[in-house]
């Protein structure tokens, strides 16, 4: 699919030579990361046809926001595709930006047969929360994350 554009923002798939901006951005997000853990993950996930990241792009600037997506099946609930990861650098943020990246990710649900689209956001991200249900997002639940280390 041809790149999404909106007057100085492109919108296009992730690739390798992305992965400094990737991992940087993901810092600015509070997780992070090396460009060489980046390249490692996206290679993973670029061969997996249930999963998409897109990166904003502004000329002169490069790579100013990204989101992932995975598609999420389970015997409990419909198949909806799941926002795994969105970021929008701060000097871009509220420029609709993180606005574009959102539709993409919509678009990609859609062309994958996916009726809907979820995201989970940490409690403390009320400006996070606040964007989602601009964008027409329902907080249907709270719940708290269990993770044990293998």
């Amino acid at each position: 699919m041809m790149p999404a554009c909106d007057q100085a923002v492109c919108v296009r798939a992730a690739n390798q030579s992305d992965a400094e901006a990737l991992a940087h951005l993901s810092g600015e997000l509070g997780y992070p990361v090396t460009a060489v853990q980046v390249r490692e993950r996206l290679a993973f996930i670029e061969r997996k046809r249930d999963h998409a990241t897109f990166v904003a792009v502004v000329p002169d600037r490069g790579v100013v926001g990204w989101i992932q997506l995975a598609e999420v099946r389970a015997l409990e609930v419909e198949p909806r595709a799941e926002i795994t990861g969105l970021v929008v650098d701060s000097a871009y943020r509220s420029a609709g930006v993180g606005r574009l990246l959102v539709a993409r990710g919509e678009a990609w649900a859609r062309e994958n047969g996916l009726p809907m689209i979820g995201v989970r956001s940490n409690v403390v991200r009320e400006r996070a929360h606040s964007f989602y249900e601009r964008l027409g997002y329902s907080v249907v639940k709270s719940q708290k994350v269990f993770r044990k280390s293998l």
